[in-house]
């Protein structure tokens, strides 16, 4: 085999990587030696700012297979076949805590999946929970402020967490979820995935639905408690990368089923729950879940950083067939997560394999030039303005999706009320569904975390949404807390 050579980065042949150059044998060295110069710059600027949020991750190539035929309801290509694959692009990740933080821990996880589609790449960004803990996207900052470490104590504080969730009693729903045994799962292929949001489908004729995504786990779920999370985080804090690795190493790839439920447009008006808040959920008897495919997890990445640091997900990368709801949290993240992206990676970060469009013919094809890491080029005669005289490329006539109608006057509004808009109903729901056991490691959880707050006050307004969602869930979350506030 012939030996390759090393070279700097603009490719000329490096003599010595042993030794730097100096004035003279034990000499200072010289600032000449490019080759030293280049390797300890950019060896200083091999990490990118991590996520705020998402940070600790990890991610699998795959595909997805329709099972299913739903083009009565969306016209989406990847979709319009039963036996279809589009391959794809999945990352798993915490939501709270920092880049080299621990895989076991309590915490929502991340769900995003890159769909690589002839139409362009379809983003579908979600959790491992199918609701959220608010539902407004101008309390998101305020809300991983109080989640993330304390800017004196440089660590989280219960005070913080427990005192946003007093002010925030729509929280009530998730945190029943968190706090559960479904908040530790045992590993990213033991956990469910859901968009989330509400989405729109819109098929040929015209006609508008309103979605919900449900991924199930073909593994089965498997969580743990927070004793066992905290013995496998003291054996291997990467636990949940270190399974997914080895399991599609080892040809064991896991998958999911995707089933959706679907809301006919017209119905949303009159629904009991407002179908658009990330609060709360669609009851399977009132819109059962129909299957649509299947996905597959069948290669790990080669790189680590160029492939799962650097995929970029953003919720307002649609395809023809699906498009946005007037959920408000999804409203606020159809900006945020792409303004997030070109912070982090620069405006040029869809041109990297793992985000460029590559099942697309000819590639991404647009009027977007320069900015740092500019790679597309194109040929000398193109343009860059349109309406040009010159062949580029020019818009269609095909909407995403089917419009909206709106009504109303300009201003900031609360969300609008259905019959059953509170925010304890669904928590209480939830809790009443749980077992005997399932009900008593829930409360010793929450009173866990609740007891160590300091202000009796932010105590007794947690409490009181307890209370509100279930009489009995209420009562024994006071009396542990009591009891560990005692000790």
């Amino acid at each position: 085999m012939t030996q390759r050579v090393l070279t700097t980065e603009s490719g000329a042949p490096v003599a010595d990587n042993q030794n730097s150059a100096t004035a003279g044998v034990g000499g200072p060295l010289l600032l000449q030696d490019q080759h030293l110069l280049e390797k300890l710059a950019r060896f200083n600027r091999e990490r990118i700012p991590e996520r705020v949020v998402h940070a600790r991750g990890s991610g699998a190539y795959g595909y997805f297979e329709v099972t299913d035929d739903v083009t009565g309801f969306t016209r989406a290509g990847f979709l319009s076949e039963v036996g279809k694959r589009t391959q794809t692009f999945l990352r798993f990740s915490t939501v709270a805590d920092s880049l080299g933080g621990a895989d076991a821990v309590r915490d929502p996880r991340g769900f995003a999946l890159k769909f690589y589609t002839e139409e362009g790449n379809y983003d579908l960004v979600g959790n491992n929970t199918p609701v959220f803990f608010i539902k407004d996207p101008v309390k998101f900052p305020d809300f991983i402020h109080s989640q993330k470490r304390d800017p004196f104590t440089g660590k989280q504080e219960p005070d913080n967490v427990w005192d946003f969730w007093a002010h925030a009693p729509e929280a009530t729903h998730q945190i029943t979820w968190l706090m559960g045994d479904r908040g530790i799962p045992a590993s990213y292929r033991h956990m469910n995935g859901y968009g989330s949001h509400t989405y729109q489908w819109t098929n040929a004729a015209g006609e508008a639905f309103f979605v919900k995504y449900h991924f199930k786990t073909n593994q089965g779920i498997r969580c743990l408690s927070s004793e066992q999370a905290a013995e496998v985080v003291g054996t291997d804090a990467n636990s949940h990368q270190t399974d997914l690795l080895q399991a599609i190493e080892r040809g064991v790839n896991p998958s999911w089923t995707l089933y959706v439920q679907i809301m006919p447009a017209a119905e949303a008006a009159d629904y009991r729950f407002n179908p658009f808040d990330l609060t709360k959920v669609w009851p399977h008897s009132d819109y059962p879940l129909q299957r649509v495919g299947r996905l597959v997890l069948d290669r790990n990445p080669d790189n680590v950083f160029a492939e799962v640091e650097q995929a970029a997900f953003s919720p307002n990368n649609f395809v023809p067939g699906i498009g946005p709801s007037p959920d408000k949290m999804l409203q606020g993240r159809l900006f945020a997560y792409a303004d997030a992206h070109r912070y982090r990676l620069g405006v040029n970060h869809t041109q990297l394999p793992v985000n460029s469009p590559k099942a697309v013919p000819g590639g991404a094809d647009n009027y977007g030039r320069d900015g740092f890491m500019a790679i597309r080029n194109g040929s000398r005669t193109d343009k860059n303005y349109e309406p040009n005289s010159y062949s580029g490329p020019a818009q269609t006539d095909a909407a995403l999706s089917a419009p909206l109608a709106v009504h109303g006057h300009t201003g900031t509004h609360a969300a609008p009320q259905h019959t059953k808009d509170d925010d304890f109903y669904q928590a209480g729901e939830l809790y009443r569904l749980m077992s005997a056991d399932e009900k008593s490691r829930l409360v010793a959880n929450i009173a866990g975390g609740l007891s160590q707050v300091s202000r009796d006050d932010v105590i007794e307004k947690n409490l009181a949404h307890f209370h509100a969602a279930d009489p009995d869930y209420g009562k024994r979350v006071e009396e542990a807390v009591t009891a560990l506030r005692e000790d």
